[in-house]
């Protein structure tokens, strides 16, 4: 008889306890647990340096690149100022310098937001210098758009605001024409400040050609629409803001309407200068009339077509032709060449300190 029972009744026996696995140096990845940050590019900053430098010398390069290619007038310009009336001239100085103020405050009229006074003058001054290298005044909106976004304005803000800037200009100086034409209205007898038929066509194309190519660009470019969209936006809720506010209003188109005339004076006292035989209202009426003639033509600064529906205009009203072209050439020099070189300094200064 054997000891052992027959059946089990305890059941089986139990399992061996199960040893517990080291803890692990990384703990296993949950649901929970926020993903590992992607490693960043690291910028060099011998590159940044670099780039920085050569932002900064830019400017001057490509002043030295124009001087060196239309050193004729230049030459031609200051040796006719030369000979004129150093009274005149410190007028035609002071008027300019007077030119950047009205700017800096149509900038400041063309935003809700308030901007340093001080750097706002020095980047207009700056911005000048840029306008006459690249055409249609792109240079000019170039280092106000950086300055903006440098004072912590939304690129949307910004770029609704340069557009304001631009439509403002034009429009405000259909008024001042319109004021010269009744308080002067010998001046229509200028028929020769009509422009031919090749001019007309010229601006006719380039006041087609930038919407429709705008246009053209938005609707076949999808990623574009959204961003468009949202300028003009933007751009509509600002002009309301804007026109709610006096101070702001006044800056815009007061100093819009004034710019051009402040324009046309520094010619006349030019002119002056040089014993040009016609009165101021003559001389800014021209330039005015010069100006929305073909103004719409993309030239740096408005050099050359401008220049020359000038002339054009002095010569109808009865200057002779060499003292209105001599009367232009000065005008170039005193408000182009005369501060292109501080202008660069000033960029590139801006530049160094981080401002643009």
């Amino acid at each position: 008889m054997s000891l052992l029972p027959l059946d089990d009744s305890r059941g089986p026996l139990p399992a061996p306890a199960s040893v517990p696995a080291p803890p692990s140096c990384t703990p296993p990845a949950t649901a929970l647990s926020p993903p590992a940050p992607a490693a960043s590019p690291v910028r060099s900053p011998a590159a940044a340096r670099l780039l920085r430098r050569a932002a900064v010398l830019l400017p001057v390069l490509l002043i030295g690149v124009w001087a060196a290619v239309d050193w004729p007038s230049v030459r031609g310009g200051t040796a006719r100022l030369a000979s004129a009336d150093p009274w005149w001239l410190l007028l035609a100085v002071l008027l300019t310098c007077l030119g950047w103020v009205a700017a800096a405050v149509v900038r400041q009229g063309s935003i809700p937001d308030r901007l340093p006074v001080g750097l706002l003058i020095a980047s207009q001054f700056a911005a000048g210098a840029a306008n006459h290298v690249l055409p249609a005044s792109v240079g000019a909106h170039a280092v106000t758009l950086r300055f903006y976004r440098s004072q912590g304005i939304p690129l949307a803000r910004a770029t609704a605001s340069i557009a304001l800037y631009s439509l403002a200009k034009p429009i405000a100086k259909i008024p001042v024409l319109l004021a010269f034409v009744l308080a002067f209205p010998d001046m229509l007898e200028l028929g020769a400040l009509v422009p031919d038929d090749g001019t007309l066509l010229l601006i006719t194309a380039c006041l087609v050609a930038g919407p429709a190519a705008a246009a053209l660009l938005v609707t076949l470019v999808r990623p574009l629409r959204r961003p468009v969209l949202a300028l003009v936006r933007t751009a509509l809720s600002d002009a309301r803001v804007l026109h709610t506010r006096p101070s702001r209003v006044l800056a815009l188109w007061g100093g819009s309407a004034a710019t051009p005339v402040l324009q046309g004076c520094v010619i006349a006292a030019v002119g002056a200068s040089l014993g040009l035989p016609l009165s101021w209202a003559q001389v800014v009426f021209a330039f005015l009339a010069a100006g929305t003639a073909v103004g719409a033509v993309p030239a740096p600064g408005g050099i050359g077509p401008v220049d020359a529906a000038l002339v054009l205009a002095m010569t109808a009203f009865g200057a002779p032709l060499g003292l209105a072209t001599a009367t232009v050439i000065g005008y170039r020099v005193l408000t182009v060449w005369v501060p292109l070189l501080p202008g660069a300094l000033v960029l590139s200064a801006l530049v160094q300190r981080e401002v643009l």
